[in-house]
């Protein structure tokens, strides 16, 4: 009897984040089209320095790829 309620009980406890995942919000329609100058932007390189796009435009062709989840430990 107390395994069923402790079944019961983690069971009631997952169901609203297992609903709420299965409702997440469409992906926002990008602003950005093919063959648009990309707007400006700053990051942060792999050895701490701010890189702004601004620095390269005119100068060299950018590549810019994001490795999601990438060395995070996540």
């Amino acid at each position: 009897m107390k395994r069923a309620f402790l079944a019961a009980l983690l069971v009631a406890n997952l169901l609203p984040a297992l609903h709420a995942a299965d409702q997440q919000a469409a992906p926002p329609t990008p602003t950005v089209k093919v063959g648009d100058v990309a707007p400006d932007f700053t990051l942060t390189d792999q050895n701490g320095n701010k890189v702004s796009l601004h620095e390269f435009r005119g100068k060299k062709n950018i590549a810019l790829a994001f490795y999601v989840f990438a060395f995070t430990g996540g």
